[in-house]
């Protein structure tokens, strides 16, 4: 097969390839749907038929803030219950550092950073609530959720580092339609989400998170201030300093206690300055503490664990009669349930998309027609929003309620049937009861049971109707996600029969492979067996929420097993009892075998150490691994680690030059600027402390390690392949070394020994750079893995050295499945949770999204970046074999067999890996963790195959320059001699 022809189908698979995925995602994650326009007067009555929004929206449009807040009053029946509005958002404060949980009360010392607002729980001055928060538990769609009662799309995760204007029907538009004043302090969301909105505001940025102290001060300051004025209906206060804690130290860190401090001093500052002396006066105020998520263990979030989804909702200010501390702190409510409750309170219509159920305690100093009245507001804009849903469905033709439409039934009907049916017999019984106990309290005949039936009834639709809205999938355009996967498979099938053409395809010494593995005469080795045992396992795997929660105990086993059977093939030359491999052992070749067998043995110590440094995965992060003990021992033995670690990189760096076998000026300036760039690392590293916040100086200090990092992998890729010295037939220093020439058309164009000296060289230098960078990015903890992940490469490279030109394929994917292992080694997981936003900000001096996301991307896909940069050093010691073996080599060949399977394999492995988890997420879109799940997987699997395009990139861009630069400066030398 020609070169071009490999090349044409490549590149037209991965274009394929990325469409097919585009195409699939734009189907699969649809922007979110949203009933337009704004709920206005229209919400405080119901018409089953439609055809009064546009008389009641032109009415609203045309009266003034003033008149339009006396008509909410007058239709809705209901005096709001408060004038003015506190809204304290402390980000990533989990609901159990309050309320603590399992009816247990907080841990002491979180309850003794807190004693006002325990005093405010325990005397039933506040009431708090566990508000569940769907995922993914990041700031935007939270927010989102909190003013709008509506869950976003599952993309939000994405939007939430650009976020965009706020279109949709929400509390702030609402208030802002009938006067409110706004003042908004804090997390600069805010603005980007309602611009124009806010009469005064001072914003910060949410993602710079190694600042904790500042960010607060930043809105305290303005505190006493606005507190002391009268000119505002809704205050905004977004506290970001306890989110960037947990993103710092996580739940545990020593300065978590004080964070919690500061904020029960503004929680009491609220308290006493505005509810408590104004308790009696006519513009009542309401304090609610929210957060948006919660944390995990080490302080991420984005994921759906219990941990991330526990956020806080406390209520300051609605009187209550529980003075049990437990009854004022163990209720749960959805995080959506906030919007209804509070447009409910201040008497302005429920926001058009919200899904969520009005918190009942909220109104329990209401009249008893008041509270069914807010229920009765809630019910019918849930029944609009389904209707939406729903097209045509109507429940006043219901059949089985024919019989009580006057209004006097009592009873209730048993629903059952079609969840549309289902749901109109909840409404219609919940109506009718109400209508009925509306009838009876005008004949005095009313009973308290009446009133609790119909209460029941009401909470009864309106939990199903909620969870149904919540959990409705939108419609997907089928025949895109078809078209979607069909490209992608087609993908797929082209580059693994390309694969297995070019594995068949004339090898040395095997001629007629190809032929007898059409006829199926071919005997596959063992290894290439387990490599296809391998693909089949994962692709089975994927269909388990639990395997794709603990996927890495199936790299991790696919690793060790794939070095074993590879420590048997090493070891086979000592059988006893071979005549083959006594003459092998004669001939002087002991010293390979022990190179090999010792490659393969520390790399099974190396893969066991990396297995137990995180225990990672969802389920079983609570069990002890090697960083928890680390971690418990103190900051000081971390950095002495991650000290030590910087060390041994650098001198690996030197010992992989000395393997090199060349004392020319070259190799000593490559390893020189080696030695300048560790040293740099090295004492960034011992001068500031990860651990805290990072200053100024210490950013620059990072930009100038970025920046000389940066244009020395530049420098070696562009120069290494002008100043590698060339070979010419009688000018070598030894004559028993023999260098294969690369021709094409039967012309030289260069000599494969150039060729390997320069791909060594750059290779090299590329992986030390990148671990550099890694352990300027990553945790302190995660700098010894980063090491051993560099051991792992130079003893792969060792023992690939002595293996021969066979089942290349074979060593490239185990090359891959080292990547995907070390992944997990350093601590991912296929939740949201573990990316490391905190180092996505080292050297950064203010936000910057692009950049951030860049870091982000390099902290996250360290490892797989790492082994598929590696294949230069690979493709090098594969060029020694050929030196051993052939005199000449056509240049086709050459490409085919040495620099097409280090960058087909990897993209033909994950190729598979992405189509099958394509059709298992469509399989799975009804399952209950298609979103907690599922979905969070196909991201990462999606940014893997991001990080296999760059690689491949960036080793056939290389190879290919360097050919071209290496045959340019031959024809040039010949043509001067």
């Amino acid at each position: 097969m020609k070169l071009s022809i490999i090349i044409t189908v490549i590149i037209s698979a991965v274009i394929l390839q990325i469409i097919g995925l585009s195409l699939f995602i734009f189907g699969f994650f649809p922007v979110k749907p949203a009933l337009s326009g704004v709920s206005g007067p229209e919400s405080f009555y119901f018409d089953d038929g439609g055809g009064s929004d546009s008389v009641a929206n032109h009415t609203r449009a045309s009266m003034p803030p003033h008149l339009l807040k006396s008509l909410y009053q007058e239709l809705s029946g209901i005096h709001p219950s408060f004038e003015r509005l506190i809204l304290m958002v402390i980000d990533g404060l989990p609901a159990e550092f309050v309320l603590g949980k399992d009816g247990q009360p907080p841990r002491e010392d979180f309850r003794e950073a807190m004693p006002y607002t325990q005093a405010l729980l325990s005397n039933g001055m506040a009431t708090g609530y566990h508000a569940k928060a769907a995922p993914p538990t990041v700031t935007m769609p939270r927010l989102k959720a909190m003013v709008s009662g509506a869950i976003g799309g599952f993309l939000d995760v994405a939007f939430n580092f650009n976020t965009q204007a706020m279109l949709d029907d929400n509390l702030l538009d609402q208030f802002f339609r009938i006067g409110w004043k706004m003042v908004m302090l804090g997390d600069e969301t805010w603005l980007k989400l309602f611009p124009g909105l806010f009469t005064r505001h001072d914003g910060v940025s949410s993602f710079y998170v190694k600042d904790t102290v500042q960010v607060d001060q930043n809105v305290s300051r303005h505190l006493e201030n606005e507190l002391n004025r009268d000119d505002w209906n809704l205050l905004i206060l977004h506290y970001l300093g306890l989110d960037h804690v947990g993103h710092i130290g996580g739940r545990n860190s020593i300065l978590m206690a004080p964070k919690l401090k500061e904020m029960d001093e503004v929680v009491k500052m609220i308290h006493l300055s505005t509810i408590q002396t104004r308790d009696n006066d006519q513009g009542k105020t309401l304090l609610v503490v929210v957060s948006d998520h919660g944390m995990t263990e080490n302080g991420n979030h984005g994921g759906s664990s219990y941990e991330e989804t526990d956020s806080l909702a406390l209520f300051v200010g609605l009187k209550n009669d529980l003075s049990d501390y437990a009854a004022s702190s163990c209720n749960s409510i959805y995080q959506v349930d906030i919007a209804p409750s509070l447009a409910l309170l201040f008497g302005v219509p429920i926001p058009k998309n919200n899904v969520g159920v009005l918190i009942s305690e909220a109104f329990d100093l209401l009249t008893d027609d008041k509270q069914l009245r807010v229920l009765e507001l809630n019910s019918w804009q849930l029944l609009r929003l389904i209707q939406a849903q729903l097209p045509g469905l109507s429940c006043r033709n219901l059949p089985s309620h024919d019989g009580f439409t006057d209004g006097l039934a009592s009873t209730t009907v048993e629903c059952s049937g079609s969840m549309e049916k289902m749901l109109c017999c909840l409404y219609m019984n919940a109506i009718n009861l109400h209508r009925s106990w509306k009838s009876k309290s005008l004949s005095r005949s009313k009973s308290r049971d009446d009133y609790s039936c119909t209460v029941a009834a009401y909470h009864q639709f309106l939990k199903t109707a909620s969870e149904w809205l919540s959990r409705r999938v939108t419609d997907k355009p089928v025949g895109l996600l078809a078209f979607g996967i069909v490209a992608m498979a087609i993908s797929s099938l082209t580059l693994l029969g390309l694969m297995i053409c070019m594995s068949t395809e004339d090898q040395p010494g095997e001629n007629q492979r190809l032929c007898n593995s059409i006829t199926g005469l071919h005997k596959w080795s063992v290894n290439e067996i387990f490599l296809l045992s391998v693909m089949l396992i994962l692709v089975m795997s994927m269909a388990s929420s639990s395997m794709v929660e603990e996927e890495q105990y199936i790299w991790h086993f696919v690793l060790s097993t794939s070095h074993v059977l590879f420590l048997r093939k090493a070891v086979q030359p000592l059988a006893p009892g071979s005549a083959k491999s006594f003459f092998k052992l004669m001939k002087g070749q002991t010293e390979r075998l022990d190179f090999r067998i010792s490659s393969i043995i520390l790399l099974l110590i190396s893969g066991r150490i990396l297995r137990s440094w995180h225990q990672g995965g969802v389920n079983w992060t609570y069990l002890p691994d090697i960083s928890k003990w680390l971690e418990q021992a103190g900051v000081n033995h971390v950095r002495s680690i991650q000290l030590a670690s910087g060390l041994l990189v650098i001198s690996l760096s030197i010992f992989a030059l000395f393997l090199f076998g060349s004392r020319r000026k070259i190799t000593q300036l490559v390893g020189f600027c080696f030695l300048i760039c560790g040293f740099l690392v090295l004492w960034h590293l011992y001068h500031n402390n990860a651990f805290v916040s990072a200053s100024c100086d210490a950013a620059i200090q990072a930009q100038i390690i970025y920046a000389i990092l940066g244009i020395a992998t530049i420098g070696f890729f562009v120069a290494l392949p002008w100043f590698i010295p060339l070979w010419f037939p009688g000018t070598c220093s030894k004559p028993n070394v023999k260098s294969t020439l690369v021709t094409f058309d039967g012309q030289c164009i260069f000599s494969l020994v150039e060729f390997r000296d320069s791909s060594y060289l750059i290779g090299l230098a590329y992986i030390i750079c990148w671990c550099l960078l890694q352990l300027l990015l990553q945790q302190p903890i995660n700098s010894m893995p980063i090491l051993l992940l560099l051991v792992q490469i130079l003893s792969s490279m060792l023992y690939f050295s002595c293996s021969g030109l066979q089942h290349i394929e074979v060593e490239v994917a185990l090359l891959y499945y080292m990547g995907m292992a070390g992944h997990f080694a350093l601590g991912n997981s296929n939740t949201l949770a573990t990316i490391d936003v905190a180092g996505a900000f080292i050297g950064l001096s203010s936000h910057s999204m692009f950049l951030s996301g860049i870091l982000m991307f390099i902290i996250t896909y360290a490892s797989p970046m790492l082994f598929l940069l590696s294949m230069l050093m690979y493709i090098s010691v594969k060029c020694t074999s050929y030196l051993a073996n052939h005199q000449n080599v056509d240049s086709g060949h050459l490409a085919k067999m040495i620099l097409g399977f280090p960058c087909l394999v990897p993209v033909g492995l994950n190729s598979i890996l992405l189509t099958s988890y394509t059709v298992v997420l469509l399989l799975m879109r009804n399952h209950l963790f298609v979103w907690s799940v599922f979905s969070p997987k196909y991201l990462y699997v999606c940014a893997t195959t991001v990080c296999i395009y760059v690689g491949v990139f960036v080793v056939a861009a290389t190879e290919i320059y360097t050919c071209w630069v290496l045959a340019l400066r031959r024809k040039k030398q010949i043509s001067i001699r």
